[in-house]
């Protein structure tokens, strides 16, 4: 539908009848996942939401999904989500806007910590200080619930995930996968890299546009 303020280009489509999406974009990165949290954090303190049948909003990498009764006037949510994506504010700053920032305490122990290493040219020990050097961006909650996708992964700690995927990741896993790095929130399978655990209950609290920062235990 049209050019945002920001200079950011956007379109929509439905998933069936029940879901509408704006997308702006294929890049993951930084700003463009900030744009999406503050149009969803904007909606999320709108007392009017309801009203319009408005049942749930989920937002993603480059895309935030409105969930609503197909029988809603999808022309007046339209213009709803248009109106706060053609005025997004310029600058990080003014988009960060609000967020929590939550301590988890990790024991750096993870299995594959000497693959990461191995494959990244680094030692262990540099591993596990760029890991915990870096304070994370809750881009989205997904793949399982609570599971928290976080943008600002060091580059150096790019991994690829495992050629065979474990049949159970245990719960409080932090992992690395590709350019990104999470928490599992209970045992699951998983093909993401792990390099230590954490207490998955702090998980309960973490919403998207959260900050998270892992803080090493001591070995």
């Amino acid at each position: 539908m049209n050019m945002a303020a920001a200079q950011t280009q956007y379109r929509t489509y439905f998933l069936g009848d029940a879901c509408l999406c704006w997308s702006l974009g294929n890049t993951i990165d930084r700003m463009t996942s900030l744009q999406i949290l503050f149009v969803y954090r904007r909606l999320q303190a709108d007392a009017n939401l309801s009203s319009l049948g408005i049942r749930d909003l989920v937002p993603s990498y480059t895309a935030l999904a409105v969930h609503a009764d197909p029988s809603s006037d999808w022309q007046r949510i339209g213009q709803l989500l248009d109106h706060h994506f053609n005025n997004l504010p310029t600058t990080e700053a003014e988009l960060r806007e609000r967020s929590q920032r939550h301590l988890f305490p990790v024991s750096y122990q993870g299995e594959d910590l000497p693959r990461v290493a191995q494959l990244n040219g680094l030692s262990v020990p540099e591993v596990i200080e760029r890991h915990a050097a870096v304070e994370y961006m809750v881009a989205m909650i997904g793949f399982r619930p609570h599971f928290p996708y976080l943008l600002g992964l060091d580059r150096r700690l790019t991994t690829p995930r495992l050629d065979t995927p474990r049949l159970k990741v245990p719960a409080g896993a932090v992992a690395i996968g590709g350019e990104q790095t999470g928490v599992y929130p209970q045992v699951s399978p998983g093909g993401w890299n792990i390099v230590g655990l954490t207490d998955p209950q702090l998980l309960l609290a973490v919403r998207p546009g959260d900050t998270i920062v892992f803080q090493r235990l001591p070995s």
